[in-house]
């Protein structure tokens, strides 16, 4: 039977990878992800989903790892979780009318060889113009403190978009699934 490890504590990550029907693990991967001095954010999401997969592939025994990262930019700054109600509030209000991009990067690791295969997917959010109710009463409802970006797209996040733009929209809420089945099947995983 294939083994799958995700490499990840996300919940949002988890739903997604049942998403396939294969049955795997979570073990998380203990990264630090502190940007580096002047790190773009693709490059960063590559690394810390390359790192993720590698630091949980050197001590499993067999299988492969799946590591993934996400980096939110608006206005040409990365946007981290914002953790708190009013630095979520402070993110959404500043991505009213205006587009955050996502760059969701994959890596996929087998643990018997440390053979590497990454791949990273980039999109788009177009925010409607919020006003300040809207915004508060969408974060009182879903309360996306944890997740890039300040929204949940998988709830009523969606209410927020002008639209979206991009190939999958798994890639948005964190694990893009069209480009990890390509990465899977590169390795000889038959998913359905």
């Amino acid at each position: 039977m294939t083994r799958l490890i995700l490499a990840s504590t996300s919940p949002y990550r988890r739903e997604l990878l049942a998403k396939l029907g294969l049955p795997f693990d979570c073990i998380a991967p203990g990264v630090d992800e502190t940007p580096l001095p002047g790190e773009a954010p693709a490059a960063l999401a590559a690394r810390l989903a390359a790192e993720k997969a590698l630091a949980v592939a050197r001590v499993s025994l067999d299988g492969w790892v799946i590591g993934a990262d996400q980096v939110a930019v608006l206005d040409g700054e990365k946007l981290g979780k914002p953790m708190t109600r009013s630095h979520t509030l402070a993110q959404l209000r500043k991505a009213s009318g205006k587009t955050m991009e996502f760059h969701t990067a994959l890596c996929v690791v087998d643990a018997a060889t440390l053979e590497t295969k990454a791949d990273i997917d980039r999109c788009a959010v177009v925010f409607r113009e919020l006003s300040p109710g809207q915004i508060e009463r969408y974060v009182d409802r879903d309360r996306p403190y944890d997740c890039a970006g300040g929204f949940k797209s998988e709830g009523l996040g969606i209410a927020l978009f002008e639209r979206f733009e991009g190939e999958d929209p798994n890639a948005l809420v964190g694990l893009p699934l069209i480009r990890l089945v390509r990465l899977l099947e590169a390795f000889g995983v038959a998913v359905p």
